[in-house]
C-alpha cells in the first residue's frame, strides 16, 4: 500500500511539472519576453495578467499550490534519492543528479521572485512593471542571481518533461526516449534564451 501511494504521488509529482506548472512558466516568460519590445508593450502585458478575472484563485489553485505541492515532494525526493554519477558517469545519471540540483535553486529563486514581485505588490510595496524588474536588476549580484535562476528553472522544466514522458508511458523504447532528449534539449536551449534576453534587456536596455 505504501508503494503505490508513493507512486501515485511521483506521478502527480510529475504530471503538476508540466501541467499547470511547465505551462504557467512558459506563459510566464513570454510576458517578460514583451520587455524586449519595449517598456510600454511589457506594462501592457503585465497588466492584462494582472487583470485576468478571479486572478488570485488561479494563482492560488492553478500556480501556488502546486507549486507547493511539488516543491515538498521534490525535496523529499532529493534527500531519499540514490546517484553516483562517478561511478557510473553515463548521461541520464548526471541529467538525474542534475534534476535533484537544480530543483533545489529553483525553489530558492522562485521563493525569492514571489517575495519580491507578488509579495511585495500585495502589500503594496511595489508595482509588477517594467521599473520594478530594471531596479531589481539594476544590481549585478541580482542579475547574475536571475540569470542562474531562470536557467536552473528551464533545464529543470525541460529535463523533467522529458521524464514525465517516461514516467506516464508515452516513451518506452530507446529510440523514442533519444528523441525526447533532443526534443527536451531544444525546449531548454529555446525557453533559456527567451528568458536571459528578457533580463538583459531589463538589466541594460539592450
Amino acid at each position: 500500500m505504501a508503494e503505490q501511494r508513493e507512486f501515485f504521488y511521483r506521478r502527480l509529482h510529475s504530471l503538476l511539472g508540466v501541467i499547470p506548472i511547465g505551462i504557467f512558466l512558459i506563459q510566464h516568460l513570454i510576458v517578460n519576453h514583451f520587455a524586449v519590445y519595449g517598456e510600454d508593450s511589457f506594462n501592457k502585458a503585465a497588466a492584462f495578467m494582472e487583470g485576468l478575472p478571479f486572478r488570485v484563485v488561479l494563482e492560488i489553485f492553478v500556480i501556488f499550490l502546486p507549486i507547493l505541492f511539488h516543491a515538498i515532494l521534490g525535496v523529499y525526493i532529493v534527500f531519499v534519492a540514490k546517484n553516483n554519477p562517478v561511478k557510473y558517469s553515463f548521461f541520464r545519471n548526471w541529467m538525474f543528479l542534475l534534476q535533484r540540483l537544480t530543483g533545489i535553486i529553483t525553489l530558492i529563486f522562485i521563493a525569492w521572485h514571489v517575495w519580491e514581485t507578488r509579495v511585495q505588490a500585495g502589500l503594496g510595496n511595489v508595482d509588477v512593471n517594467y521599473n520594478l524588474m530594471e531596479d531589481i536588476l539594476s544590481s549585478t549580484y541580482m542579475f547574475w542571481f536571475y540569470i542562474v535562476g531562470v536557467i536552473s528553472t528551464t533545464f529543470h522544466f525541460a529535463n523533467g518533461l522529458w521524464s514525465f514522458f517516461v514516467t506516464w508511458g508515452i516513451t518506452q523504447t530507446p529510440r523514442s526516449q533519444q528523441m525526447t532528449t533532443y526534443a527536451t534539449i531544444g525546449v531548454f536551449l529555446a525557453l533559456s534564451y527567451i528568458g536571459v534576453r528578457s533580463l538583459i534587456k531589463f538589466a541594460y536596455g539592450i
